[in-house]
């Protein structure tokens, strides 16, 4: 007995749906909010017994985060979910993902075949990730803007006869996010008992940023060997403002550029989805049987590779 396309299709569409709905429980299911402070730090607590679902949950996050850190993806997973300062789980972004590609794998088998319902799948895991990424440019860029600011606060507190733990209040009080939330948990780890060189390089490895890494560097000598502290934050500031002019100067150069690649980048699939909204046996037709899917593929391909190479050419490190 042969099962047929519609069979296949609907069990998929099925599977979607289980997935899609476990990905929204997932995200609105509540937790405890000391539970997911306290495990920002590293500490965890055990004295509120969880329900059954909540145990099975676990359960199947602790298998699905063991499986990760096998292939070496959970812990890099984790950090840049961190980064781009969404609440997730590596174990929670997955099921995520696979919902999404589950979805897309769904609606393409439905429209036309297998073959695009692969692709669709393809097309929603990429863009899963690339929001992602997006998550941690723009958090990473928005604290870097901020830093100077930040240094501003902290060399005018110190010279107010501040210690270093008051001058971070202060800019924790004053600061806008997302430099306000990062220095607002290097207190409550440093309230928690963690030494405040360690707080401020847990720091670094949740915001990813260079230039407040040569902060901490420097925090961290001088509360080895001593020095005027005031001073070496004078310097990094005017480094990275000086930094930022020239990157904004960047920016605005190639501009036209980035804004072609997008062009270029994304037009072919615009059309491609258009014509297929009025025409869906016109498009159809790249999808039958045969050599002829080798064009669609082909296409896609060379499209990501062009914008991959225009991106790599316009992005300018300073």
């Amino acid at each position: 007995m042969q099962i047929g396309p519609q069979i296949i299709a609907a069990f998929l569409t099925g599977l979607a749906v289980l997935l899609v709905f476990m990905a929204i429980w997932v995200l609105l299911q509540q937790h405890d909010p000391v539970e997911e402070r306290l495990s920002q730090y590293g500490v965890t607590t055990g004295s509120v017994a969880p329900a059954l679902g909540d145990t099975r949950l676990r359960y199947t996050r602790s298998r699905l985060e063991r499986f990760l850190a096998a292939f070496g993806l959970g812990p890099q997973l984790a950090l840049a979910l961190t980064r781009a300062d969404l609440p997730l789980t590596a174990a929670e972004f997955i099921l995520v993902v696979i919902a999404l590609a589950g979805l897309g794998f769904a609606i393409g088998t439905l429209r036309v075949g297998l073959l695009f319902g692969a692709i669709l799948a393809a097309v929603f895991v990429v863009l899963a990730i690339a929001y992602l990424r997006m998550r941690q440019r723009r958090r990473l860029r928005a604290f870097t803007q901020q830093l100077p600011d930040v240094l501003t606060l902290l060399i005018g507190s110190l010279r107010a006869g501040y210690g270093f733990n008051q001058a971070i209040e202060v800019v924790v009080d004053r600061a806008s996010a997302p430099a306000s939330v990062e220095f607002e948990r290097v207190m409550r780890a440093v309230n928690l008992g963690i030494p405040l060189q360690r707080a401020l390089q847990d720091a670094v490895e949740r915001v990813g940023s260079d230039d407040f890494n040569m902060v901490v560097v420097a925090v961290n000598i001088q509360a080895e060997t001593g020095g005027n502290l005031v001073e070496t934050l004078e310097i990094i500031s005017d480094t990275v403002r000086d930094r930022l002019r020239l990157l904004s100067e960047i920016r605005v150069m190639t501009a036209q550029q980035r804004f072609t690649g997008y062009i270029l980048g994304l037009l072919p699939f615009v059309v491609a989805i258009l014509i297929f909204l009025l025409n869906p046996d016109y498009v159809g037709d790249l999808f039958q049987p045969g050599w002829i899917r080798i064009l669609p593929i082909t296409a896609v391909v060379l499209q990501l590779l062009g914008f991959y190479v225009i991106s790599r050419i316009v992005d300018i490190e300073v």
